[in-house]
């Protein structure tokens, strides 16, 4: 199984160099980091854990620019965003980040998608929060047409886009409907989540990993509906607080890649926790 791990990266952290160095260093898989343009101070929307938001979601630094440091310290980890909250991004500018980063860092690249929890958020961009998850399917819809090997147009719901010339290309050739870097969309399990999976994207990023007993046989009966090979179905339970029992009840479901949870510290307490993990390598 591999171990790949997650974090908020603030200005208050470890760095992405220092960080990214030290897991490649180590023999980790992997580094994925989340996304917060902003948390407006009079927001309404409650903390989805509970409790008082964390001091570091209002902090969180841009992915991209952090990922793309990463990418030029290190060869083999691969590079994430858990996630990315495609709505609140212009798909053409968005599609052009994640092809750049993933054409400079080798392919290794995967793009998480999620719809986001924070309504003042997505206001603040523009999002119409009952029409979320179409507007995150219509963009996604519309990248890939600039990701396409020949110049192809695309007209949507909420956008579009005329056949262009859009370099460079993601790495990864086309995998049924999917279309560019590897994809996997975060969320709660349920019918429309699984469906959205099945029809665009390279599998699932579970927050926590809780009762994928139950949800992963109900995902792969509709993706093997969708017509997609059983075999390419990737399911990475993300965020994890890691045990032994848990790492290896996720193996006996088929599971071969977890991200696991780094607190948003500097750099003596994130190696620390790292040595730590380093027993599940």
């Amino acid at each position: 199984m591999r171990i790949a791990t997650t974090i908020f990266l603030t200005d208050e952290t470890v760095t992405p160099v220092r960080l990214a160095r030290e897991l490649e260093q180590r023999g980790f898989a992997g580094l994925y980091l989340p996304e917060h343009t902003h948390i407006p101070v009079s927001r309404r929307t409650p903390y989805p854990a509970g409790g008082e938001l964390p001091r570091e979601y209002g902090r969180t630094l841009d992915p991209f620019v952090a990922l793309g440091q990463a990418a030029a310290v290190t060869e083999r980890i691969a590079l994430g965003t858990g996630i990315t909250l495609v709505a609140q991004h212009d798909p053409i500018d968005l599609a052009k980040q994640a092809a750049t980063l993933d054409h400079l860092s080798g392919g290794r690249f995967t793009l998480g998608v999620g719809y986001g929890w924070n309504v003042e958020e997505a206001a603040d961009h523009g999002v119409e929060w009952s029409t979320r998850r179409e507007l995150v399917r219509d963009r996604l819809a519309l990248m890939r047409a600039l990701w396409s090997a020949e110049p192809t147009a695309y007209e949507g719901e909420f956008g579009s886009v005329a056949a262009s010339f859009a370099f460079p290309k993601p790495v990864r050739a086309p995998r049924g409907p999917v279309v560019g870097p590897r994809t996997l969309i975060g969320g709660a399990a349920g019918p429309k989540l699984f469906a959205a999976i099945a029809e665009h994207a390279d599998g699932w990023l579970p927050i926590g990993g809780r009762g994928l007993t139950e949800a992963v046989p109900k995902l792969r009966a509709v993706w093997e509906e969708a017509g997609r090979d059983p075999k390419d179905l990737q399911v990475v339970p993300y965020a994890v607080l890691p045990d032994p029992g848990k790492l290896a009840h996720y193996a006996e479901l088929g599971i071969e890649e977890v991200v696991l949870q780094l607190p948003p510290a500097g750099e003596r307490e994130v190696l620390r926790v790292l040595d730590g993990y380093a027993a599940y390598l």
